[in-house]
């Protein structure tokens, strides 16, 4: 089963994530590969795959991804090999990922597997304070970019299964905690 979180940066996707791992069984993260350099708060292989931007093109031009885009000007893409290995174990994966490549992904594999699709709403003055107070102390303009990014993202709130208001991190966690039993049980029934 393959869980896409979704929300604008700020929203609390990979906070929320690593709630998830700390608190469930048979949950693993699908970090995507981007060309972005690694931030302080970053773990290579964990958050992000890191590679250069050629290399980022050479895995376009193998088709070894699922999906990829430009996101806040650097690519970020799901890598083939990865996702498979991850599904063939019987792992549910919990992928932090744009809208974009939530509808390729749904698009190309929803048929082949359970793909449960969330998306976290944050109101723009409280996401507004949440960008500021980060530990990788964003710019202002990468404040701004990410901010001017909110009403694209909210248009395609209509394609997820569920919709989730970020406002209280436990709250959210114990939410999601139980989507997700709910529908590993529902695919388990399936025949």
């Amino acid at each position: 089963m393959l869980v896409l979180l979704s929300g604008v940066s700020g929203a609390g996707k990979d906070t929320i994530k690593k709630e998830l791992i700390e608190k469930m069984e048979n949950i693993e993260s699908l970090p995507s590969f981007t060309d972005r350099t690694p931030r302080e708060t970053d773990i290579p292989g964990q958050t992000y795959n890191f590679v250069t931007t050629q290399e980022f093109k050479k895995m376009i031009n193998n088709e070894e991804l699922y999906e990829y885009s430009i996101h806040h000007e650097h690519y970020y893409g799901t890598s083939k090999k990865l996702l498979n290995e991850k599904i063939n174990n019987g792992k549910i994966i919990v992928k932090d990922i744009e809208v974009n490549g939530v509808e390729n992904l749904v698009r190309l594999l929803g048929k082949e597997i359970k793909i449960v699709t969330i998306f976290l709403k944050v109101p723009k003055d409280e996401l507004k304070r949440r960008l500021k107070q980060r530990l990788d102390k964003l710019s202002l303009e990468e404040i701004e970019l990410r901010l001017n990014r909110l009403e694209y993202e909210e248009s395609k709130i209509s394609m997820y299964d569920y919709v989730i208001k970020n406002n209280n991190l436990e709250k959210t966690v114990n939410i999601i905690m139980e989507i997700i039993k709910n529908e590993y049980k529902l695919k388990e029934a399936e025949f």
